[in-house]
C-alpha cells in the first residue's frame, strides 16, 4: 500500500529576537557621536566665522618691508619718500560670523592687519605715470593680480595670490603725491605681542 505523505504548509519565519551584535552597536554609537561633533563644529563655525590665520608679526614686517623696497626701486623717483622706510603700522580687525553682531565695531585684540606706507610729494604727472607703469609691469610678471584700478586718482592695487599681501600705488594730482602702501591682511598674533 502506498504511503501517503501529508505536506503541511511551512510556518511563517519569525524574526530573530537575538540582540544586535556588538560591532553594529559600536558603529551606531560612533555615528551618533560624529553627528553631534559635526553639529557642534558647525554651530561654532557659524558663531565665530572663519578663523584668522596665525601670523608671525616679525616675518610679516620683513616681507612687507622687502616688498616696499622693491616698489621703491621700481618707482625710481628722483627724490626719496618723505615717510620713514621702516615704519610698520598695524590696524584693527573685527569679529567674524554671528559673533560680530554681538561685537559691532569692536576690534579683536588678538588680530591685526599690517602695512608699510611711503609718500613722496611734488611728483609731476608724467613722472608718476612712468613710475607706476614700472611697478605694474613687475607685479604682473611676478603673478600678482590686479584687483582695483581708480583712473580718476590714477591709482591701482595688486594682490599676491599666495600670501594675500597687497600693493597700493596712488598719485594725487592736487599735491603731486605718490603714495605707496604694502599691506598684509588680518592675522592672529601671538599672545602678549606688543603693538
Amino acid at each position: 500500500m502506498p504511503s501517503v505523505w501529508s505536506v503541511s504548509p511551512a510556518a511563517p519565519a519569525r524574526p530573530s529576537r537575538r540582540p544586535r551584535s556588538r560591532p553594529v552597536l559600536v558603529a551606531l554609537a560612533l555615528g551618533g557621536v560624529m553627528c553631534c561633533l559635526l553639529a557642534g563644529w558647525g554651530a561654532y563655525r557659524l558663531w565665530n566665522g572663519a578663523p584668522y590665520p596665525e601670523v608671525d608679526p616679525h616675518a610679516v614686517a620683513t616681507r612687507l618691508g622687502a616688498e616696499a623696497e622693491r616698489v621703491e626701486n621700481d618707482l625710481a623717483l628722483p627724490v626719496r619718500p618723505g615717510s620713514p622706510p621702516d615704519r610698520m603700522e598695524t590696524d584693527a580687525c573685527y569679529y567674524r560670523g554671528l559673533r560680530s553682531v554681538a561685537h559691532i565695531d569692536q576690534a579683536r585684540p588678538d588680530v591685526r592687519s599690517f602695512s608699510v606706507e611711503r609718500e613722496t610729494t611734488g611728483i609731476p604727472e608724467d613722472t608718476a605715470r612712468t613710475a607706476q607703469e614700472r611697478v605694474r609691469s613687475r607685479l604682473s610678471q611676478q603673478g600678482w593680480k590686479l584687483i582695483s584700478q581708480n583712473i580718476s586718482d590714477r591709482g591701482f592695487r595688486y594682490e599676491n595670490q599666495d600670501t594675500g599681501d597687497q600693493v597700493h600705488v596712488d598719485w594725487y594730482k592736487n599735491t603731486g603725491t605718490l603714495a605707496v602702501r604694502t599691506y598684509a591682511p588680518c592675522g592672529k598674533i601671538p599672545d602678549g605681542y606688543p603693538l
